[in-house]
């Protein structure tokens, strides 16, 4: 039979007088709790667990803290690694506030962040402001009391403390925000805050080493070997003198490259090259010297700079050919009739046609125009007259161009080549050598020397704890932990690449601007992050280089 009708099991004014006198006992006897909801930010999961969410929002709402008498659960427990912290907490919130004034604002988050938003949430976290500590809610009890009058007006949310495992935590309220501001995976940015753009100048001279030749890289080095040059004959000049640059290749340091550091000059003869030292043997270089045309002999530093993450870009000038020279003469009419070719000048491009300009008529008329032939060395032989101009009322002046580009002297021995160089930098970021890989041939002046700018001249800005930072080419995204502005280190975790040394990192929230000296990749903080050192220890127990020290299964 069903129930009888003269009885009520509760009536909504009932169930409403039962909720208002909870809601009222609550806020009596309660205590002010932050409930901050987990949102998804990649839902790929490890081991069906989320593998990336964050804590941005929070709401305030009472609470009833069941464990009264303490926490519970285990405790705090000693082990090997430390004390374990096992507390739990136990607390009841009114079903309607929460419907009522957390919900709403719960459904307008993306479905792809928030799934359910009509009840608290497994994974929430609440925090306990009496003993400032974090708890993650585990399970929610939804009935009980079981359906007084025939509804439920609360939920018992059964918490544990909150293990940290790098989520992003910005409620936006430090008290909660520096909960774990020293945990998770921090790694360290070492930034540039002032920068200095060094400065370098050149000495050209003839005799000197145009090119290094390594016959054989030779083995076994232990550290670069020592370069020496047979001295140069003439008493006047200059010994050339280079360093040698090792590499490894499947465990073997060899050399991988000659550099000068002084091309030396006065050279009549090619000199000896000396490879010694080093622990290794077998390198072997031989050379050859340029004894008619200009080169560039050494780079001094006149001006280290400051604030390099990484050796800066040298960039040396071309050297320029001498010009032909030509004079025109004109007809009784105002045109250019010919040109004659005084000297031809050199490195114009072999057996080929190139610009030759007129000056234009002063007043009305046109102005001529005409082509240069070079021989085969590339100097110029003679002009032809294209467009003989008109309203000359004397010769005009003739220009005849000679392009100092490389790019159009390619492999032709007589070309022009610009001299190039590498630059090395010291630990502190100053510019401490400049090192020539080509020194250029057919220099007729000195050339000018560019270093590149460091990549913040002037690091402005105070980064803020808790802030996205990000690197201005690699894209790389991290969250600050703290911000030292004196020794200009930056903490941070939740990295999401490689910081590349140089960039510029850029906070997104205080726009603050330094470059990136190094990112140490390590835990430099965590006790028990030292995993390199166990895996070393172990490797002196059990060796697997050879063999399984286990023995071999055989099937």
């Amino acid at each position: 039979m069903a129930l009888n009708p003269f009885f009520l099991q509760g009536s909504q004014t009932e169930q409403r007088l039962v909720q208002q006198l909870i809601n009222e006992q609550l806020r009596m006897y309660g205590v002010d709790v932050t409930y901050i909801p987990r949102k998804f930010v990649r839902r790929n999961t490890i081991i069906r667990e989320i593998e990336s969410s964050r804590f941005d929002d929070n709401y305030i709402i009472e609470a009833y803290v069941n464990t009264y008498e303490g926490y519970s659960g285990a405790g705090d427990i000693l082990t090997k690694f430390g004390m374990s912290l096992k507390d739990e907490l136990t607390i009841t919130i009114s079903r309607e506030r929460f419907e009522d004034f957390i919900s709403p604002f719960l459904e307008a988050e993306s479905d792809d962040e928030i799934v359910l938003s009509s009840r608290p949430r497994e994974g929430d976290l609440i925090y306990f402001p009496l003993g400032q500590r974090l708890f993650e809610v585990k399970f929610v009890e939804h009935e009980d009391p079981f359906y007084q009058l025939g509804k439920n007006y609360v939920y018992q949310l059964k918490c544990e403390l909150f293990e940290y495992e790098d989520e992003i935590i910005d409620t936006s309220i430090d008290e909660i925000d520096t909960q774990v501001q020293d945990e998770g995976f921090i790694t360290t940015l070492k930034l540039l805050g002032i920068g200095v753009t060094a400065s370098s100048s050149a000495t050209i001279n003839t005799g000197y080493v145009r090119q290094i030749f390594l016959n054989n890289d030779g083995r076994g080095y232990t550290s670069a070997p020592t370069v020496r040059f047979s001295a140069a004959p003439d008493i006047t000049g200059s010994t050339a003198t280079a360093v040698a640059i090792t590499t490894n290749r499947a465990g073997i340091f060899s050399v991988q490259e000659i550099l000068l550091t002084n091309a030396g000059f006065g050279y009549t003869e090619t000199p000896t090259i000396y490879i010694e030292g080093g622990g290794g043997i077998g390198a072997a270089a031989t050379c050859s010297i340029e004894t008619i045309q200009n080169g560039v002999i050494s780079l001094s530093i006149d001006d280290g700079g400051s604030g390099y993450a990484v050796p800066p870009t040298v960039t040396i000038t071309p050297p320029v050919g001498a010009g032909a020279t030509a004079s025109s003469t004109i007809d009784g009419i105002g045109s250019v009739t010919g040109a004659t070719v005084f000297t031809g000048g050199n490195f114009y491009l072999p057996s080929s046609t190139v610009s030759v300009t007129f000056d234009a008529p002063i007043g009305v008329g046109t102005t001529a125009k005409g082509i240069a032939h070079t021989n085969s060395v590339g100097i110029v032989t003679g002009i032809t007259i294209t467009d003989p101009g008109s309203g000359y009322a004397s010769a005009p002046v003739v220009s005849i161009g000679n392009s100092a580009a490389d790019k159009q002297y390619t492999n032709i021995l007589v070309g022009l080549t610009t001299a190039t160089a590498v630059a090395g930098i010291s630990t502190g970021g100053v510019v401490t050598s400049i090192r020539i890989s080509n020194p250029g041939y057919g220099y007729s002046t000195v050339p000018s020397i560019t270093i590149a700018n460091p990549p913040t001249i002037s690091g402005v800005g105070t980064y803020q704890f808790n802030e996205e930072v990000i690197g201005s080419s690699s894209g790389t995204r991290a969250r600050v932990k703290e911000w030292d502005d004196i020794t200009n280190t930056l903490k941070v975790s939740n990295v999401s690449g490689i910081f590349t040394p140089g960039e510029t990192l850029v906070g997104a929230a205080s726009s603050a601007i330094f470059s990136i000296k190094e990112h140490d990749k390590q835990d430099l903080y965590d006790k028990y992050s030292e995993n390199d050192e166990i895996e070393s220890e172990a490797d002196l127990i059990l060796d697997f280089t050879q063999s399984n020290p286990f023995g071999n299964y055989w099937c």
